[in-house]
C-alpha cells in the first residue's frame, strides 16, 4: 500500500512536465544572464578561496563545502549507476546537458539567497523561505516551501544516503544492515548536536580529500582502458538520441533519468544549495552566487563523471528496460543498480579492493550529504519557528533525523529512493517557481556586480541603490565582520 501511494506520487511529480519545466527554467536564466556559467568561469575560480568567516557567517570555501557535502553523495555514484541501468548510457550526457544549464538556475536562487538573508541568534540565515516571504510578499508560500523542505531534508532524503551506506558496507564486509545503522546514528548525532560551525569545520576537511581520492581511482580506470575512450564516448552520445540500436527503444527514459539523476546529483533549482549559499559572508551577493553556481560543476563534471566512466570502461552494468523489467545488457549478474555496479568496476583494477573502497567513498559521501540535510532542515525550521521554543524544535529536529537515518538503514533501495525523489519533486516545483518570478533582483545584483569589476573594485551590494525592497541587510551597504577591520588594519 505505502509501495503504491509512493509510486502514484513520484508519477505526478517527476511527469514531462517537470523535466522540461527544469530545462527550460535554466535555459531561460542561462540566455537571460547572457550564460554566466561561461563568461564567469575564471572569476568564480578566483571566488573559491576569496573571503573569510566571521562570527555571524561563514567563508565562501565553507559554504561551498557545505554545499558540495550536500551535491557529493550517493547521487554521485548509486544514482549515477540507476541512471545507467534504466536510462542507459545516454543517461550520462543527459546529466551533462542539466548541469550546464542548471549552473544559471544555482546561481539566481543562491544570490537570491544572499540579497534576502537575515541575522538570526548572531548568525546569517537564507534560502527560499526567506527570499519567497520577503520578495515576492507570499507567506502561505514560504511556508509551504519551509514545511517540504523539512519533510524532504529530515525525513524523506536522508534515508537513501543511509540505505547506501549500510548497503555499501554489506557488501563489502558483510555486516548486518541493523548494525551500520546504529554506526552512523551515533557519529551524525554527535555531530549536529555540535551545531552549524561543526558542520562546516568538518565537511570543509571531508570533502577535498574525499572526491580526490575518488577521482584518482576513476582516472586509474581510464588510463588502464585507454583504448576504448573513442567506443565509450561514441556510445554516450549515440544512446543520448537513440542512435544506438540497443538503447533505442529507451531514448525517453535516457532523457527522464538523465535529468533527474543529475537533478539529484547537482541539485541546481531545488534550492538546497541556496542556505549554505546564505550562510556565507561575503561582500556582494553575486559573489556566492558565481561559487554556488561553479560548484554543481565540480560535482557532475568530475565525481558523477568519474563514477559513469568507471562503469562503462569496465562494462560493469546492466541496461533494464523500466516498462517490461526486460534486462537489454547484462554486464554483471545478481547485481542490484547502485553502489554494486561502481564495487564491479573498481574490482577489475583492484581485485577485493573495490567493494570496501567504494563502501568508504559512500560512507563518506553519504555521511557529509547528511550533514547538509540536517543544515537546510535548521534552517527552515529557524524560519517556521522563533521565540522560546526553537530550542526545543530544534532537538526534536535532531531526534527525527536520526529516526529517519536508521529507518533508512533497514529498508530496501527502491523504497528509499522512490521516497526521496518525492522529497525532491516537491522542492523543485516550489523553488523554481519563486525563482522565476524573483529573477530581477539577481538580474540587478550580476549586472551591478559586473559593472563594479569593470571599474577595478573589489564590488561591495547596496539594496537600497536599487530599491529593492526587504533586502534589510544591504540597505546600508555592505558592513565588514570584526575579523575583517581587524585583517585590514594588520594589512596598513
Amino acid at each position: 500500500m505505502v509501495d503504491q501511494l509512493v509510486n502514484t506520487l513520484n508519477g505526478w511529480l517527476w511527469s514531462p512536465v517537470l523535466i522540461a519545466f527544469i530545462v527550460l527554467c535554466g535555459l531561460y536564466f542561462s540566455f537571460r544572464t547572457r550564460f554566466l556559467q561561461i563568461r564567469h568561469i575564471k572569476e568564480m575560480v578566483k571566488l573559491l578561496a576569496s573571503g573569510k568567516g566571521s562570527d555571524a557567517g561563514v567563508s565562501s570555501f565553507q559554504a561551498l563545502a557545505i554545499s558540495l557535502s550536500g551535491r557529493i553523495g550517493v547521487g554521485n555514484i548509486a544514482g549515477t549507476a540507476t541512471g545507467i541501468a534504466y536510462g542507459g548510457p545516454g543517461s550520462v550526457f543527459w546529466m551533462w546537458v542539466i548541469t550546464f544549464v542548471g549552473a544559471a538556475s544555482a546561481f539566481v536562487e543562491s544570490t537570491l539567497a544572499q540579497i534576502y538573508k537575515e541575522k538570526q541568534d548572531g548568525v546569517y540565515r537564507g534560502g527560499p523561505a526567506y527570499y519567497i516571504e520577503k520578495g515576492l510578499g507570499w507567506k502561505w508560500f514560504a511556508v509551504v516551501f519551509a514545511v517540504a523542505t523539512l519533510l524532504a531534508m529530515a525525513v524523506l532524503m536522508p534515508g537513501i544516503q543511509a540505505n547506501a551506506i549500510a548497503d555499501g558496507v554489506h557488501n563489502a564486509f558483510g555486516v548486518d544492515n541493523t548494525v551500520t545503522g546504529l554506526v552512523v546514528v551515533a557519529l551524525i548525532a554527535f555531530t549536529i548536536f555540535g551545531g552549524v560551525k561543526r558542520i562546516a569545520r568538518v565537511a570543509e576537511f571531508i570533502v577535498p580529500f574525499m572526491a580526490i581520492g575518488y577521482l584518482l581511482i576513476a582516472i586509474a580506470i581510464v588510463v588502464i582502458n585507454f583504448e576504448k575512450i573513442p567506443e565509450v564516448f561514441g556510445l554516450i552520445f549515440k544512446s543520448a538520441f537513440g542512435a544506438e540500436e540497443m538503447f533505442g527503444g529507451i531514448l525517453g527514459s535516457a532523457v527522464m533519468w538523465g535529468v533527474k539523476r543529475g537533478l539529484y546529483a547537482n541539485e541546481a533549482g531545488q534550492g538546497t544549495g541556496a542556505h549554505p549559499a546564505a550562510a556565507a559572508e561575503v561582500s556582494h551577493p553575486a559573489k556566492q552566487g558565481l561559487v554556488q553556481a561553479f560548484s554543481i560543476y565540480l560535482d557532475v563534471f568530475l565525481v558523477v563523471t568519474s563514477t559513469a566512466m568507471m562503469i562503462l570502461f569496465t562494462n560493469q552494468y546492466n541496461v533494464i528496460n523500466e516498462k517490461t523489467g526486460n534486462i537489454i545488457t547484462e554486464g554483471l549478474q545478481g547485481v542490484e543498480p547502485g553502489p554494486g555496479y561502481t564495487q564491479a568496476a573498481v574490482d577489475t583494477i583492484l581485485p577485493g579492493f573495490g567493494p570496501g573502497f567504494i563502501a568508504v567513498a559512500l560512507f563518506f559521501f553519504a555521511f557529509t550529504t547528511i550533514y547538509a540535510y540536517y543544515y537546510i532542515a535548521e534552517t527552515n525550521l529557524a524560519y517556521l519557528v522563533r521565540g522560546r521554543y526553537r530550542g526545543m524544535a530544534f532537538v526534536a529536529l535532531k531526534l527525527i533525523l536520526i529516526g529517519s537515518i536508521f529507518y533508512g538503514s533497514i529498508k530496501t533501495a527502491t523504497t528509499a529512493w522512490a521516497m526521496g525523489d518525492i522529497g525532491l519533486g516537491i522542492m523543485v516545483w516550489l523553488n523554481l517557481i519563486a525563482i522565476l518570478l524573483l529573477f530581477k533582483p539577481a538580474s540587478i545584483a550580476l549586472k551591478d556586480y559586473e559593472e563594479q569589476l569593470k571599474q577595478g573594485k573589489d564590488p561591495e551590494f547596496n539594496s537600497a541603490k536599487f530599491g529593492i525592497k526587504n533586502a534589510d541587510f544591504w540597505e546600508n551597504g555592505y558592513v565588514k565582520s570584526e575579523k575583517e577591520k581587524d585583517t585590514s588594519k594588520n594589512i596598513m
